[in-house]
């Protein structure tokens, strides 16, 4: 089974041809795409969406970028429809929630607290309903881990790793695996790929953040694409490209395609285990 465990579907970027997009997934073999929420105004959308076509399944949470202009009424309202969601076997985690320290913007003192305070609140209330999470961790794991250590039994997927080795081990000592994407791809991304070929295969899933991190072949920043939010053009990703991504992690590991699919879409399913239902 070929799984795109983290895809935010519902994003502009795909407005004119979404289900075009969804059918050429289908079509490239990916029979499971999961779509985070990332703040109040696009939970319903992505629970919506998920139950638009087979295949889809979503988490609800609160993106670390989109604290800035989260209130406490938001943690209130994501868990009310959490709660009330228990019995959707879609609803598969708690995401995308996590702590990113690269923005300038959310690197001052008091933004990083919120950060932490909407981080901590969201773990607390995957604890309470036994869900895994999605984390999104930029120049973070450190701190992100401080907060899991209090935590253990969460787990879920680190999203977009780009941390150390030894950082990878302490993630996956906590029940999570690793998500692998479009970085991946690159020659250059020498840590990352080094990660994904010496990692336990059991601790690697796929993924592809479309619309964002493209895979190399689809061309780097500047290129034809949509625009960022630098304004400059970059290329769009979209969840059909999880397949020849999962070609390029058989091809580090030394692995076929077929023995790399049914490792990593079994692992999905172990840290993400509500997928089993969709």
């Amino acid at each position: 089974m070929l799984i795109d465990t983290h895809c935010h579907l519902d994003a502009a970027e795909f407005a004119d041809d979404r289900q075009q997009v969804i059918a050429r997934a289908a079509h490239a073999g990916v029979q499971v795409i999961v779509i985070p929420a990332v703040e109040r105004g696009n939970f319903s959308v992505v629970r919506d969406l998920a139950h638009s076509f087979r295949g889809g399944a979503y988490a609800l949470g609160i993106h670390p970028m989109c604290v800035p202009q989260a209130g406490d009424s938001d943690l209130t309202v994501l868990e009310d429809l959490v709660r009330d969601a228990l019995a959707d076997s879609r609803l598969v985690a708690i995401g995308e929630i996590g702590l990113d320290f690269f923005v300038p913007e959310l690197t001052s003192v008091p933004m990083r607290a919120k950060q932490e305070l909407f981080y901590s609140a969201q773990l607390d209330l995957a604890q309470r309903y036994e869900l895994p999470v999605l984390l999104h961790v930029r120049r973070s794991q450190d701190t992100i881990l401080k907060h899991l250590r209090r935590r253990p039994r969460i787990g879920g997927i680190a999203h977009a790793f780009n941390g150390s080795f030894q950082q990878a081990k302490q993630f996956i000592a906590l029940g999570f695996a690793l998500g692998m994407g479009g970085a991946m791809t690159f020659t250059r991304a020498l840590q990352i790929r080094r990660l994904a070929a010496q990692v336990p295969l059991e601790s690697l899933v796929l993924e592809t953040d479309a619309p964002d991190i493209a895979p190399a072949w689809l061309g780097s920043p500047g290129s034809a694409g949509t625009a960022g939010k630098s304004g400059l053009m970059r290329p769009r990703n979209e969840p059909s490209e999880v397949a020849r991504i999962g070609e390029v992690l058989a091809e580090l590991r030394g692995l076929s395609y077929e023995a790399l699919l049914g490792a990593t879409s079994e692992n999905a399913r172990r840290v993400l285990p509500r997928l089993m239902g969709v």
